[in-house]
């Protein structure tokens, strides 16, 4: 079973007096361990895409199933449930909580779990240390560089352990060669087996991805499969 199925996905806003829609019967089926990038123009349909596979929005029409379990018309409630346990959320201008270090933001999403404070600490711990950040646990987003700020964004997104991650333009607030640092710890991670699926307008960063899922105007335009290529090593 498909960790992610559509099926005729679509996605009706009403502007006043004008039907905007924003997506026009999607399937798609990602399986378990892939690596999926989302790529189209402004306006194709692929933020509309992620919100609700993010479960932060639901579909006018169609099925989505996460896990094997429907979620197309959930309560609020328990979408927001799905969300705190079963995705991992990673954006472009990382969300971090100020007023927070970087051991106590990776605990956030534990804390609304309710962990122990104990295993809250040890799990943020192991991921900091995991992304690179095992001497930056007291300190705060204002003394992180943009690519530590969006490491922090990483370890946060698999506390709870998720079924998929969704990365949102992951490298467009960096430059070139941190954005690199990033790509390849997202490499990491999908080796490692996790689900990553990824909106992005830049095509050499799609290329990372197993799959490029192509929309315009609300559709699945086209797919590609971009060659294998060797991974580089982040430091």
């Amino acid at each position: 079973m498909a960790t992610v199925e559509l099926h005729d996905v679509r996605k009706t806003y009403r502007m006043g007096l004008v039907e905007v829609h924003a997506l026009r019967g999607i399937d798609l089926s990602i399986e378990s361990g892939e690596y999926v990038a989302i790529m189209g123009a402004s306006g194709s349909g692929k933020s509309t895409l992620l919100n609700l596979l993010g479960c932060l929005d639901r579909p006018s029409a169609g099925m989505y199933r996460l896990g094997g379990e429907d979620i197309s018309a959930m309560s609020d409630d328990a979408l927001s449930d799905i969300r705190s346990r079963r995705i991992g959320f990673i954006f472009q201008s990382y969300n971090l909580i100020a007023q927070l270090s970087v051991i106590e933001n990776i605990e956030v999403p534990l804390y609304y779990q309710g962990w122990r404070e104990r295993d809250s600490v040890e799990r943020a711990t192991t991921l900091a240390e995991m992304v690179g950040l095992a001497e930056r646990l007291t300190h705060r987003p204002s003394e992180l560089s943009g690519g530590q700020q969006q490491r922090v964004a990483i370890a946060r997104s698999l506390a709870n352990d998720p079924l998929i991650l969704l990365a949102d333009e992951p490298t467009g607030n960096l430059d070139s060669a941190t954005g690199r640092d990033i790509m390849h710890l997202l490499d990491r991670l999908h080796a490692d087996g996790k689900t990553i699926i990824m909106v992005t307008h830049d095509a050499d960063v799609g290329q990372y991805a197993e799959r490029i899922i192509h929309l315009a105007d609300g559709r699945i335009d086209r797919e590609e499969r971009p060659e294998p290529r060797e991974r580089m090593k982040t430091s």
